[in-house]
């Protein structure tokens, strides 16, 4: 099956930067197959799945990984998750 993305996708590839416009899955054996035209130079790729990463987007938090840390530890089953810290509850009308 392929899939047109509206929006495209920005992804970093073996072969450089470009824009995933189509997805194929060719189903549960076979990894999916990014078709991206690459910045550099407009050549079209099909790109397997393991191949391919989001670009950083600071804003969508996506952000570089900071080489001079650790890597982020997962978060153990019973502590919350960082991103709720910021999250306000507000009481609906039958609970206020």
């Amino acid at each position: 099956m392929i899939t047109q993305l509206n929006p495209p996708l920005a992804l970093d590839t073996v072969k450089g930067q470009g824009w995933a416009h189509f997805v194929i899955d060719y189903g549960p054996e076979h990894d999916l197959m990014w078709v991206v035209f690459m910045d550099k130079d407009g050549a079209c790729w099909t790109v397997p799945n393991p191949e391919v990463r989001l670009q950083f987007n600071w804003t969508m938090g996506r952000r570089k990984p900071d080489t001079a840390t650790a890597p982020l530890q997962p978060v153990a089953a019973d502590e919350p998750h960082p991103a709720s810290a910021n999250v306000r509850a507000f009481p609906r009308g039958s609970e206020s």
